[in-house]
């Protein structure tokens, strides 16, 4: 039997690779998504010989998702099979980028400077400590004295104690001297330490925990051969940042500075790469909702009741429109995707983004706009004005979602979101107070001193005169809200006299808002009356 398992394997064609090539890879390209991106990696290598290899590429994030990758070949090379190896993995012979080299020579030669400095400070503290200790010596001898002691021998000894504690002191103060400038050398050799060391921490790293992609190639010679592989990754993400200029010299005009701000998690520093910023959303919804069938039906109320009965008792619930709902299977999510007829911008110079270290800022693009510009006030509720300007995207793109800092006349008066503005679409912004736009809306009393507002069992009446004054220098087309109320019973009248007429009624279909446009001049006034009454039959309430 064991004669014949031999014979069957020494006959059986087993795959081999001819060698093991490793080689590691340079991000070369990268698209931003606004959640998530497409890194671009090329792996350069060179195959020994013509033949079946293998290729194992040594530096991928560890998390990498082997489903996320796509591997194109040069030409006169074939890819076969591929796969993900966390274990057993070669050890990587240079796993520092040059600079890192450098500035780990540099935090070498500024731990043994600090070393050096520290241990010439130990030594003027040993000297100061060493003297201080004969000092006190000296000062505690209090030996009997030798026999035959004579006056002569015994002034000789108090003097060579004196002398020797003074010469004590004296050495114990000049190595105190010593120490303020060895201390200051201690300091400024760890401030040299802690700078070497946070250059070091800023510098793209190579050095980490990673995953091997290993690939079955076939070179159809030697020579130098190049794998591209396309990954997508998540924990990356851009969006637009707007300054929005609003000037009125020379004609109303809105300038729009578009910025991005790109974040990346990913783990990798992406270090001179091509930036490509993409609208797509691969990471939400590629497909329509579905709907589902709603059945329902009648029947007697003493029925329906009975069946919630029985479905209490089963622990269920009535099955009402939630619930069929719920019960509808799950909407088919795309997680991720490749780029399709979208709004890409290409950033014309290389960009390095270290992960997870900081938020790049880039520069994008300008667009113009000539914008509807007025002094919008509500007087039943502000006291002033507020500029406001209504432009179309007259560009061939939407602008994305986005902060935007709000300038008038180059002075910031203020900051909104911006949502997604497609093409062809009029959008209102707010650009703050005006100041010079005084609004005023006052309920006059009547005769007897009743207020504005007089009510009887069956009617009540309001009286409001609203001013606007210009106190500046500039001419302003206003627009003024105000509301009085509606009714949808025709035993509830209303009445409603204005002076002068309303501009517009039931603004932008909200029934009883009223508007006012007009030009106002400089130092000039306008004022408007408003008065409306509601009749209804006796013995109703108004509600």
């Amino acid at each position: 039997m064991r004669a014949l398992i031999a014979a069957l394997l020494a006959s059986t064609a087993l795959p081999a690779y001819a060698d093991t090539i490793a080689a590691t890879s340079r991000i070369t390209a990268v698209t931003v998504y606004p959640d998530g991106a497409k890194l671009t990696r090329e792996v350069t290598f060179t195959a020994p010989s013509s033949g079946s290899h293998e290729l194992l590429v040594t530096d991928l994030p560890y998390d990498s998702d082997p489903s996320l990758f796509r591997l194109a070949p040069s030409e006169g090379l074939t890819i076969g099979a591929f796969a993900l190896r966390a274990d057993r993995l070669p050890p990587r012979e240079d796993p520092l980028t040059p600079e890192q080299e450098a500035a780990k020579t540099a935090i070498e030669a500024a731990q043994t400077a600090a070393d050096q400095a520290q241990l010439a400070l130990e030594a003027i503290t040993a000297k100061v400590e060493a003297a201080e200790a004969q000092v006190r010596f000296l000062a505690s001898f209090s030996g009997a004295l030798p026999d035959g002691t004579t006056p002569e021998t015994i002034k000789a000894m108090a003097g060579m104690i004196g002398t020797e504690t003074l010469a004590a002191r004296q050495s114990a103060l000049a190595a105190k001297a010593e120490l303020p400038p060895a201390q200051k050398a201690v300091t400024e050799a760890q401030e040299a330490l802690a700078k070497a060391q946070a250059a070091y921490d800023t510098l793209p790293s190579a050095d980490m925990d990673y995953t091997a992609l290993s690939v079955a190639v076939t070179a159809a010679a030697a020579g130098e051969e190049t794998v591209t592989i396309t990954q997508y990754v998540g924990n990356a993400s851009w969006q637009p940042v707007y300054d929005m200029n609003l000037t009125r010299q020379d004609g109303d005009k809105l300038t729009l500075n578009r910025s991005v701000l790109v974040t990346q998690y990913t783990g990798e520093d992406w270090d001179g790469v091509a930036l490509t910023l993409s609208s797509s959303r691969p990471s939400e919804q590629a497909a329509p909702s579905q709907l589902w069938p709603e059945l329902r039906s009648i029947g007697p109320e003493d029925q329906i009741d009975d069946e919630r009965l029985r479905k209490s008792a089963m622990g269920g619930a009535d099955m009402d429109v939630a619930m069929v709902a719920e019960a509808a299977p799950a909407v088919t999510v795309a997680a991720m995707a490749y780029e399709g007829d979208t709004v890409v911008y290409n950033y014309p110079e290389p960009v390095n983004v270290a992960t997870g270290a900081e938020n790049l800022r880039l520069a994008l693009d300008s667009l113009s706009f000539s914008p509807v510009v007025e002094a919008v006030a509500v007087p039943r509720l502000d006291r002033t004005a507020f500029v406001l300007a209504s432009f179309t995207n007259a560009s061939d793109e939407p602008l994305l979602p986005g902060q935007a800092m709000l300038f008038r006349e180059g002075v910031l008066v203020g900051s909104t979101w911006l949502d997604v503005i497609a093409p062809g679409v009029e959008t209102d912004v707010g650009f703050g107070a005006l100041e010079t736009l005084r609004v005023k809306r006052e309920m006059p009393k009547r005769a007897g001193g009743e207020t504005g507002v007089f009510t009887s069992s069956n009617q009540q009446s309001e009286s409001a005169v609203i001013t606007v004054e210009n106190t500046g220098t500039e001419a302003w087309p206003v627009r003024i809200l105000d509301q009085v109320p509606y009714s949808e019973q025709d035993d509830l009248e209303i009445e409603l006299t204005a002076s002068p007429e309303p501009t517009e009624t039931d603004v932008d279909g909200q029934r009883g808002i009223l508007a006012w446009e007009f030009e106002l001049a400089a130092g000039g006034k306008q004022t408007i009356t408003l008065e409306h009454s509601l009749t209804w039959p006796d013995g109703m309430v108004l509600r």
